[in-house]
């Protein structure tokens, strides 16, 4: 009888002493290249060295950190599969004593129905792969569609490290209680099944939206106060295509109490104390949604051009504020000298414009030119002139205001071709939404920075960048808008209010509103028709439009996919 209580009493010491003993966590957030497999592989092994340094026991990476997040149809060819195999095979070899759980791209065993292939988590230990976490949830709505390539989990993921149960979820494994898409609960699952867990991890790529850190914080704190257990967030943070990972990794503790964050938009460690569950806070907790905006467009910005091997941009620069909005992104992102504004006055531009142009450039350090069309604006007018032959061309005319728009956008590519400069589109959310705006014109460029801003937040986000000193010229700022295509034109000849739009737009974008529903939220119902009308006649437009960066949780692009023929008008 002594024997057994001794042996009791000797387990449960080692069981307790492993629970106090002293570890550190180290959770990366990197800015991936997809298929630069070797600048990846090199993130990962220089943040593996400065956690083992310092004294990091297991570091933790986002969700395919190893391949970059979404890679899309490149998850189709073989080649690009065996480089990731290759890649990894060497990574580990040249990994320090230090446990990684990396996110990876995993080949499916075996024979039979489904995909090849698993978004999974790698446990790496000793240079070997020892466990393989497989992802459960995959969503397939908005901008995501991993079933396309990926085949579901069904195992619950558990590790063991430094006498801890970690509680492994991958992005949208934790997210079930927030879309109602799944049958099954992964973190459910885990203390369902009567095994221990200490922490749940989140190795995540979840790109940014306005408003999604406070979504995240409400769902987390609700997953760790109900099991009281800590959680270890860890993002992507970087600009891939038109999605923007804001980072800001994290550690949430048992009681929704957020212990440690890393900063956003930028990469950044985050080192976690296990016997206390404590950490840094490299920013504030609760985020500013406006600053998160802005510096989600500027990382959009850089990342983009650097990473399709530009190092300058060019825009027009017509006085008003959309124009300057992105300009002032642009320098943000790029600096001064790798930004150049153009002017390209048309009979029709004021001198206030032209003044306001110039001023915002010098305010900005940008290099500015001008461009006067009126001539090529005559020129072409003349060469149609046989052709349109009794037709009125009148300043109102639509062919009259889009010829200066072409011209104007014509003449941004020849520079972009001439110097290797990007060309950045400057329209908005809301004239994209409507038409407001002229294909092979202002649309011309390689990146719409805000076509998913909607105007107010244009004007928001110009008070933003003006806060400390006044970038934006304040004429730019308070005069009506305007595309000073003919004499005394307003945006809103031919719009309603902004106000008005913006809401109606964001009712039928974003919450997916038809005509009577949005009539019922107070707006009159012919002009709830004409703006949705004019949403679906404009289809083919944004199917032509350049690549816009997402900020909204409806963006223009891959998560909103409408047929150009269509005749639904609810």
């Amino acid at each position: 009888m002594m024997n057994v209580v001794r042996e009791r009493i000797v387990c449960e010491f080692s069981v307790t002493f492993c629970f106090e003993e002293y570890m550190k966590i180290a959770l990366v957030q990197i800015n991936p290249v997809i298929g630069d497999f070797s600048r990846n592989s090199r993130k990962i092994l220089d943040a593996c060295h400065e956690a083992q340094e310092s004294g990091c026991e297991l570091i933790i990476f986002p969700e395919l950190s190893l391949s970059g997040y979404p890679p899309y149809d490149l998850l189709e060819r073989p080649a690009y599969l065996a480089a990731h195999d290759q890649a990894l095979e060497h990574l580990c070899s040249a990994l320090p004593e230090i446990d990684v759980l990396l996110g990876c791209i995993e080949k499916r065993v075996g024979k039979g129905y489904g995909k090849k292939l698993y978004n999974s988590g790698f446990l790496i230990r000793k240079s070997s792969v020892v466990q393989r976490i497989q992802k459960q949830l995959l969503p397939t709505y908005d901008v995501f569609d991993e079933k396309r390539w990926f085949e579901a989990g069904n195992v619950p993921g558990v590790i063991e490290c430094g006498g801890l149960r970690f509680g492994v979820t991958i992005c949208e494994d934790i997210w079930h209680s927030e879309i109602d898409e799944y049958n099954t609960d992964p973190v459910e699952t885990f203390f369902n099944s009567g095994n221990r867990v200490d922490c749940l991890i989140n190795m995540s790529a979840s790109p940014f939206q306005r408003g999604k850190e406070s979504v995240r914080h409400r769902l987390f704190r609700t997953v760790c106060t109900r099991h009281k257990v800590p959680l270890l967030y860890v993002n992507q943070v970087g600009g891939q295509d038109s999605l923007l990972f804001d980072g800001r990794s994290m550690l949430m503790d048992g009681d929704g109490i957020i212990k440690a964050k890393a900063r956003g938009f930028v990469e950044d460690m985050l080192i976690i104390e296990s016997s206390s569950w404590s950490g840094d806070l490299h920013e504030k907790a609760e985020e500013n949604s406006l600053a998160a905006v802005h510096d989600a467009l500027v990382m959009g910005v850089r990342d983009y051009v650097r990473k399709c091997g530009f190092r300058s941009v060019v825009l027009g620069l017509s006085g008003g504020i959309d124009s300057a909005l992105t300009a002032a992104i642009a320098v943000r992102a790029l600096g001064p000298e790798n930004v150049l504004g153009v002017a390209l006055p048309s009979p029709y531009s004021s001198d206030d414009s032209m003044e306001d142009a110039k001023e915002l450039a010098e305010n900005l350090g940008c290099r500015f030119e001008v461009i006067p069309i009126s001539n090529l604006f005559n020129s072409f007018k003349e060469s149609l002139c046989p052709l349109f032959g009794d037709t009125p061309v009148a300043p109102s005319d639509l062919t009259e205001q889009n010829l200066q728009a072409r011209i104007r956008g014509n003449l941004l590519m020849a520079l972009s071709n001439k110097f290797g400069y990007l060309l950045l589109s400057t329209g908005n959310k809301s004239e994209m939404a409507v038409g407001y705006c002229t294909l092979y014109g202002d649309m011309n460029g390689g990146l719409a920075v805000i076509s998913d801003v909607p105007k107010l937040l244009v004007y928001e986000l110009s008070r933003y960048v003006n806060r400390d000193k006044e970038v934006i010229p304040l004429r730019t700022m308070t005069k009506a808008p305007t595309a000073e295509l003919k004499p005394d034109q307003c945006d809103q000849d031919d719009l309603p209010d902004y106000a008005i739009l913006d809401r109606i737009l964001e009712l039928h974008l974003e919450e997916h509103l038809g005509v009577e529903e949005i009539v019922a939220h107070g707006f009159e119902k012919d002009m709830v028709v004409d703006v949705l009308r004019r949403v679906r006649l404009n289809e083919y437009k944004r199917k032509q439009a350049p690549l816009g960066l997402k900020v909204t949780s409806k963006a223009f692009g891959y998560g909103r996919r409408f047929p150009n023929v269509q005749n639904f008008q609810g």
